[in-house]
């Protein structure tokens, strides 16, 4: 491993544990993109500049744009933000479940070899992927956007809750 490598690492999971931490979801969401920006920069380290740029234009992009409106629009008074007294009962299992998670994780890590493939891997220029995205698969992409678009807009819509206006508000 190089430096540059652990320095993108480091980084990354700082930003995505720091944004996990967080109560503040406009600073979790800042924190996330971050995030995002270290996987793309991961990217560039692997030699992939085409999907480099796809992460930076798509999450770092669109999606946390899409993010932080929908935290905007959703965001509810700091009353409603307490924490319910039947969540308290929730931790035992949700850690349970993120153990095992991580066991799969880790054990599907493990066992993967790290030696490199034989032969080499086919070189794609980025023109020729171009090409290939906006030429026969561009139904698809198409297809895929939309079905995010609308993804993200039914989150937003189940998310929002009508509020009954507060003497704050008024003022």
């Amino acid at each position: 491993m190089t430096l540059a490598l652990l320095a993108i690492a480091l980084f990354t999971l700082t930003t995505a544990t720091v944004a996990m931490a967080l109560r503040n979801l406009i600073h979790s969401a800042l924190l996330l993109i971050a995030s995002w920006g270290g996987i793309a920069a991961f990217y560039l380290w692997a030699g992939a500049e085409f999907v480099a740029f796809a992460q930076v234009l798509v999450y770092v992009g669109a999606i946390s744009m899409v993010v932080l409106f929908a935290v905007l629009l959703t965001r509810q008074s700091r009353a409603d933000l307490e924490v319910a007294p039947d969540a308290m009962g929730r931790i035992f299992p949700a850690l349970i479940t993120g153990g095992a998670v991580l066991g799969v994780l880790f054990g599907a890590i493990m066992s993967t070899p790290l030696r490199p493939a034989v032969g080499h891997a086919p070189s794609i220029p980025v023109r020729e992927l171009g090409l290939q995205l906006m030429g026969p698969h561009a139904a698809a992409l198409l297809v895929v956007g939309g079905l995010l678009t609308v993804a993200l807009l039914g989150a937003v819509v189940i998310a929002s809750v009508d509020r009954r206006p507060n003497k704050e508000d008024a003022s």
